[in-house]
């Protein structure tokens, strides 16, 4: 079996002394402003020419030479060349259209390659620091394991944390298994599998919404500006959110390691979820599912573990096509939760949909069809042209 590779970052939470504190917070600042600073200087160039990575690291070397930046020489130059290269990355995603146009930074965080930090024997001390980092192991690092970047980060309720990308040999391809399953999302479950099994779903931001409402009018209530109180007000609210979030991915990794462990092909929909939280009646309850975050955990570690994760058409009627005849129904509202085809089968509408998925997966995977439905075009208009109608659910 060929040996696979891969990176995978370990988090952990830390507890920074006051001057360390200090130190990450003025690299944060440098950090944020070299970073804003180079992406106006490559936006207000774009008409007239185009400014790469080199040309920013050079423009920093000036930077730092006036009087007014000066600042930026009493950090570690390492975090500040990073947040360039995660720039330069940045706008190569957006020029492959993989991505949208860089947004300025906001987020409190810095990246250390290894001229820049020093980790021997489970201790780690980063530059311009005296003392190693006071990190909680909360899970080994990989046996032997030596860190190629590291980054620190503090997030809105004040939390302390650091990744380290290391090398995970434990990380290899599951024996192969003959399993696939189609996978319907939803919100009043939040995954059904075409085996018939559905997965509640837990509604994390429902459970807390008193509590983060509580703490939002208090928030509200404070003076604007950049006062004490208000700060600790809005640290309370972001504590909250904080947990809604821990709740909710450590639910969607318990479920997608589960989900790879079990089958050889997973069979999703690509569904555009950007836009289908524009809709104001269901966008905190679709926020709420992360539909988008299951996707990306279920792709990543089926790569890892030599599984497959086919994607098929958004506008694939699933909800409306009997899997067992393959009669394509007529109009079914959201309302509508089981119905009878004409062939006398009576279906469970999301079990039904989920056992289509499936089978237009492995269609794909073995014959390369595509799934897209036939269309009616009036008036000879090409399909592709034709206005896109909204997705059956």
């Amino acid at each position: 079996m060929k040996t696979v590779h891969v990176k995978r970052a370990f988090k952990y939470r830390f507890y920074p002394t006051d001057a360390q504190a200090a130190e990450l917070s003025r690299t944060f600042g440098c950090v944020r402003k070299v970073y804003n600073l180079a992406l106006a200087a490559r936006t207000e160039a774009w008409t007239r020419e185009r400014v790469n990575y080199n040309a920013t690291s050079a423009m920093l070397t000036a930077w730092k030479k006036t009087e007014e930046l000066a600042y930026l020489n009493e950090v570690s130059s390492v975090p500040l060349q990073q947040a360039l290269r995660h720039l330069q990355t940045a706008f190569t995603n957006f020029f492959g259209k993989r991505a949208k146009y860089p947004r300025f930074k906001s987020r409190k965080s810095a990246e250390y390659t290894t001229s820049a930090f020093r980790f021997r024997d489970g201790s780690l001390t980063l530059a311009k620091m005296a003392e190693p980092l006071d990190i909680v192991w909360s899970r080994p690092l990989p046996e032997g394991a030596s860190p190629s970047t590291v980054t620190v980060s503090q997030d809105a309720a004040g939390r302390w944390s650091v990744s380290l990308l290391v090398e995970d040999p434990t990380v290899q391809p599951l024996p192969v298994t003959d399993k696939a399953v189609g996978i319907d999302v939803g919100l009043d479950h939040l995954l059904t599998l075409s085996t018939g099994e559905k997965i509640s779903n837990p509604r994390h931001e429902r459970r807390d919404r008193a509590r983060l409402a509580k703490a939002q009018r208090r928030l509200a209530r404070k003076a604007k500006g950049d006062g004490a109180n208000r700060r600790k007000a809005r640290q309370k609210a972001a504590k909250v959110y904080a947990r809604i979030t821990d709740r909710r991915r450590d639910h969607l990794h318990k479920l997608t390691t589960r989900l790879v462990r079990e089958n050889q092909t997973i069979v999703i929909e690509d569904l555009t979820v950007r836009n289908m939280v524009k809709n104001p009646s269901l966008a905190r309850a679709i926020s709420d599912a992360a539909w988008s975050e299951f996707r990306s955990m279920l792709e990543y570690k089926a790569q890892w573990y030599g599984r497959e994760v086919i994607a098929i058409d958004r506008w694939f009627p699933s909800s409306k096509l009997c899997s067992t005849c393959g009669t394509l129904q007529g109009k079914m509202p959201l309302n509508v939760r089981t119905w009878t085809c004409d062939c006398g089968t009576t279906h469970d509408r999301d079990v039904n949909a989920a056992q289509n998925i499936l089978t237009a997966g492995l269609t794909v995977s073995v014959c390369g069809a595509g799934v897209r439905p036939q269309r009616s075009t009036p008036g000879g208009q090409s399909a592709m042209k034709q206005k896109t109608p909204r997705r059956e659910p």
